[in-house]
């Protein structure tokens, strides 16, 4: 059976569960089918982290604390291999190269991905308009959430997600500013991932991914998958891989989770009383919203239009755009939201635009 099938079997009462006590009711002595043997593993050049103490030891405890059986636990993460590239890809861009707002912008808003944004919409526009009205997340938000991540499904990785986070999760980087936490995030995906694969009988090395172990068209992290996908289309099965209704519902469920407030613009233009603005005391909360219209005022940033009646807290957002001058943007909560599925202005800033350029376009 194929990953896509086996994953279209889980119900949504199962993934919920599974996100307070994957282990709770685990067939322990069912004897569940793992990748490849371990010799055919081996042939491909990899070496398995079976021959790694803190690895098998990470798996006897995961095991034990979920419920698990513990054979198949040390199978899956024995048979992982190592991408040697993924580590890298983990590292933040070398010390002083200028960030681009423009070069940025240009990846994520082109032709080719407005196009198939139209396409997706128009597909998918009774899920999107359901969602706005249930979720209270606008349309263009979910679209281009879904088209920065994957093109609409075209692009959802090839990674197999167990190797990829058991890469992460004991061979991060230890030159990332933050690897120390960053390694401890990855694991606890890891057991996410093992804890749903295991509930659910899918072979751990079927599922595709981003090389940090993002699935399907919303590319959720198996933490998220658990918390946050929804049956969106009711068919009493969830698939982030297959069911565009169920990646909409999701996305729409994910922020409404990380404090996305309907009908708040995502931000508002900005001007600045260069006589006293004071960028050092405005810039330092970051994308973090701080301030109130008003105390912005205080500081020389003049919210402009509706945005100088905003209730909600705000941000000056700085997008750097190279040798030029930077933009500047006044982010709300809402603006904040999208951060947290990437934090990354840049990130949220393409989100709003990618959106914005699809509803256009199908408006043209």
């Amino acid at each position: 059976m194929t990953m896509l099938k086996k994953i279209l079997q889980t119900t949504l009462v199962f993934i919920a569960a599974s996100a307070l006590c994957t282990g709770a009711t685990a067939q322990k002595h069912q004897k569940k089918s793992v990748g490849k043997p371990a010799t055919a593993r081996a042939a491909e050049g990899s070496t398995p982290y079976a021959s790694r103490a803190d690895a098998m030891a990470f798996a006897d405890d995961l095991a034990e604390r979920r419920d698990l059986d513990r054979e198949w636990v040390r199978q899956a993460i024995g048979q992982a291999r190592l991408l040697p590239q993924v580590p890298r890809l983990m590292l933040p861009p070398a010390q002083g190269t200028a960030k681009n707002w423009r070069a940025y912008r240009s990846r994520f808003i082109d032709p080719v991905r407005i196009r198939a944004g139209v396409a997706f919409w128009q597909q998918n526009r009774a899920a999107l308009e359901r969602a706005e009205r249930e979720y209270g997340v606008p349309a263009d938000i979910i679209v281009g959430i879904i088209g920065v991540e994957t093109i609409y499904g075209q692009n959802m990785g090839s990674f197999r997600v167990m190797d990829a986070l058991a890469t992460l999760a004991f061979d991060f980087p230890g030159a990332h500013p933050r690897a120390p936490e960053r390694t401890e995030f990855f694991r606890r995906e890891l057991e996410q991932f093992l804890s749903l694969t295991h509930r659910t009988n899918v072979d751990p090395f079927d599922p595709r991914g981003s090389y940090a172990g993002a699935m399907g068209l919303p590319q959720f992290m198996p933490s998220s998958w658990v918390r946050y996908a929804v049956d969106f289309d009711g068919d009493g099965r969830i698939d982030l891989f297959g069911s565009p209704a169920d990646a909409i519902g999701s996305v729409a469920n994910y922020f409404i989770a990380h404090g996305w407030t309907p009908g708040m613009a995502p931000y508002y233009p900005v001007e600045f009383d260069t006589a006293r603005v004071d960028m050092d005391a405005l810039l330092a909360p970051d994308i973090l919203p701080t301030f109130s219209a008003t105390s912005m005022a205080a500081k020389g940033a003049i919210v402009q239009g509706a945005g100088a009646q905003h209730a909600g807290a705000l941000a000056l957002v700085e997008l750097q755009n190279g040798d030029d001058a930077p933009s500047y943007v006044a982010g709300t909560e809402n603006f904040y939201a999208i951060t947290r599925y990437n934090w990354s202005s840049y990130y949220a800033m393409a989100v709003i635009e990618l959106g914005r350029e699809v509803a256009a376009a199908r408006s043209r």
